[in-house]
């Protein structure tokens, strides 16, 4: 549940700070009469992110296990390339992001505005089909169904409080702090599920080595026990661990994680709060 509460909070204030900024820029250049476009284009982008959550989850029903086991192993391992690739790239493009988004508003924002509409949808969808996918891998890895949802929807409850205080100037975040920490959280979540996939081939036969243990510390940390549950839903982490599991957990995050933080710090998303920070005021101040 912890796990996906962060999954919720850092993707849903990814997307709520795309919409504070698009609003904030409507309003500096006296084109609020647009802002309905807006939020028909968030709407649109919730709609297919629910639909393909639902897709994801009632999808393989019906097939064979060996099946169900092949797409869910696939699913994980793309959810984890997808959330490396985002945060890596919300480390390098932090400082660029206000402009772009100005400028597409500039080239859409003709005639009956429609165009806005199709910019919120697809800012707002990337974040959203990608959370769909790694909050279902995420819960998929941990075996629950009802708690990883709840987490997700009250960190996205969060992300959105976060949004509306930071929409109306009461709130300030240090959002270089929190998307650099944050994001590093997320790659070891993210080794976990790719731990997780790994496992899900190996049931379906497509990789080799399901009963060549690494580790078996069942005995230890019960997979029933309160901090078994606690490890598996913030980590992942599994008791009975495979070589092949074990060396896919090392191989992603020991480099993953050494590579964001460099470029983390190469790249500050200072340039994004401050930005953000900008607009917020723009958006009061008009």
């Amino acid at each position: 549940m912890t796990a996906n509460f962060l999954i919720g909070l850092r993707e849903g204030l990814e997307a709520t700070l795309v919409v504070v900024l698009l609003m904030a820029y409507l309003a500096k250049t006296g084109r609020r009469h647009l802002i309905p476009r807006l939020w028909t284009g968030v709407a649109a982008a919730v709609a297919v992110s629910v639909g393909f959550g639902a897709l994801l989850t009632f999808g393989p029903k019906g097939l064979t296990f060996e099946a169900q086991e092949a797409i869910g192993g696939g699913l994980s391992i793309l959810a984890v390339g997808l959330v490396t690739w985002m945060v890596f790239w919300m480390a390098r493009t932090a400082r660029t992001l206000g402009s772009d988004l100005k400028s597409r508003i500039d080239r859409s924002a003709g005639g009956t505005g429609w165009g806005l509409a199709v910019v919120a949808a697809i800012a707002v969808g990337r974040e959203g089909l990608e959370t769909a996918l790694f909050l279902w891998a995420a819960a998929k890895a941990t075996g629950e169904s009802t708690q990883p949802l709840v987490g997700a929807l009250l960190g996205l409850a969060a992300a959105a409080g976060l949004g509306y205080l930071l929409h109306r100037g009461v709130l300030k975040v240090n959002l270089s702090r929190f998307f650099t920490w944050t994001g590093a959280a997320l790659v070891i979540i993210a080794g976990g599920v790719l731990s997780y996939g790994i496992h899900d081939l190996q049931e379906a036969r497509l990789l080799p080595g399901l009963h060549s243990l690494a580790f078996d510390i069942s005995a230890a940390v019960p997979p029933s026990s309160w901090y078994g549950t606690l490890l598996k839903g913030t980590l992942n982490f599994s008791p009975a661990t495979t070589w092949l599991e074990a060396a896919a957990w090392l191989l992603y995050v020991v480099p993953v994680l050494f590579f964001y933080l460099r470029t983390s710090r190469k790249s500050p998303a200072g340039a994004a709060a401050s930005g953000t920070n900008a607009a917020v005021k723009a958006t009061v101040a008009a």
